[in-house]
Formats: C-alpha cells, structure tokens, sequence
C-alpha cells in the first residue's frame, strides 16, 4: 500500500478502513457526531462500537484540538471544523458557493427559515453552505457537515438526479415523484422536529448541488412544500443563472 488512500477498504457498515487504526476511529466518532448531533459518552459507544475506554481517550484528544467540544454534558462537533469546512468547501467547490451566497440569502429572509446548500459526496452529502435564521426557534447545519443521503430533502433530491440505491434509503416510485415534482420535502427524518424542503441547482444538464430550507415542523407544518416548494426552486434557478 503506497498511501492512505491506496489503502482504503470498506470496513463493518461502509465505513472506510485506512489502515490506520487510531485515524479509522477518530475518524469514526467526527462523524457519529456530524450525523446525529451532540451525544453522551455512552451514546458514542454505542454509536461507534468502539470501547468506553477507547471512545472516551479520543474524545479528549478531539477535544483537546479544537475538534470536538463538551456542552451540557455532551459531545458535539468543535468550531475549529467550521474554518476547515469552509475553506474545504471553497476548493471542493470552486465558484459555487459564492454563486449561490446571494440566492441563499434571499431566500432565508424571504421564508424566514434557515437555508443550506449541499454536494453529493459518495454515499453522503456534505453541507457546503447555510446560512441562519437570525431570531427565534432555529435549525443549524455547519458548514463541512456530513450528513446521510438516504434521510432528508436535499439526500432525496441528489439521489433522484445523480443515482444510486441505498439501503434504508427512498425507492424508485419516491425518486421518481421527486424528479416529476421538481422539489422534495421531509418532516422528522433525519432530526426529530425539523422538515425541509429542498431543490436541484444543474450547471449544464447535470446534478451540482441541492438548496434547501429548513425549520422547526412547528412552523412549516407536516408539509413544508406546500409552503416552501415554490421559493425554493426560484432560489435554484437563481443559482443557476448565477453559474452560467
């Protein structure tokens, strides 16, 4: 093996193997905690499978790097990922993200809610983008988070228009609603409480992202398209533009 990445095997559930045992777990945890939020010791055991003893010594030497922080008793992902995820995002997506910063904008002030922007990466996607509600009841996605493709509006839509089957993940009547509709909503699944409704954004007949809004079912109800769909395919189209 030349290098890590001539190294990399698929271990237990998908997960990338380097070779590198101590990188693997470490590895392990940073996205136990992008996928699922803040988690206790134990819900990290059991989330990684790895030892209590184990768990806990990386945890602290995250921590100790700015990479994990503890709040209220929790483990959550620590702000020094948020620098690396952005400047990540500019490279990995060169011009797009600033393309799409005015559209994102406008279409957080104009729905109220807050708004992201996502690449497909492998079997996930990686959050690229997001900009806050300003007050009240909120959701928050960092930038470089990486969340699962198969829960969640802005999975289905990349799944619909780039391809590909998951386990767990939508069925083909499901992608094909999506791509007929144009847009895809979800309500509590990938975070309990939160829907989203999110649209493709193609750059010469392909797939390059899925912009998305998102709150609090509280407000946007149990279907959030209804509210939502229009503006947010008005914010692809945008973007777009933008591109072009």
């Amino acid at each position: 093996m030349n290098s890590l990445d001539d190294g990399a095997a698929r271990g237990k559930g998908g997960a990338v193997a380097s070779g590198v045992g101590v990188l693997d777990k470490a590895v392990k945890i940073l996205a136990r905690l992008s996928a699922d939020g803040p988690a206790s010791l134990a819900v990290v055991v059991e989330g990684t499978g790895l030892s209590r003893p184990t768990a806990w010594r990386l945890l602290s030497a995250l921590e100790a790097h700015g990479l994990v922080a503890r709040r209220g008793g929790k483990y959550a992902l620590g702000l020094r990922l948020l620098g690396w995820g952005e400047r990540a995002a500019a490279v990995a997506s060169p011009g797009l993200v600033e393309a799409a910063r005015p559209a994102l904008v406008g279409l957080r002030d104009d729905v109220g809610e807050s708004t992201q922007l996502y690449v497909r990466e492998g079997d996930g996607r990686v959050c690229v983008a997001s900009f806050e509600r300003a007050t009240g009841l909120r959701t928050t996605v960092a930038v470089g988070a990486v969340l699962p493709l198969e829960r969640g509006s802005a999975g289905k839509v990349l799944l619909a228009w780039s391809g590909g089957d998951l386990a767990g993940g939508p069925g083909s009547a499901e992608l094909e609603d999506v791509r007929r509709r144009g847009w895809a909503q979800s309500v509590a699944e990938r975070e309990e409480g939160v829907a989203s409704v999110s649209a493709p954004v193609f750059r010469g007949g392909r797939i390059v992202a899925a912009v998305g809004a998102s709150g609090p079912i509280a407000r946007l109800g149990e279907r959030p398209g209804e509210r939502l769909a229009d503006r947010v395919m008005a914010a692809a189209r945008e973007i777009e533009g933008a591109l072009s």
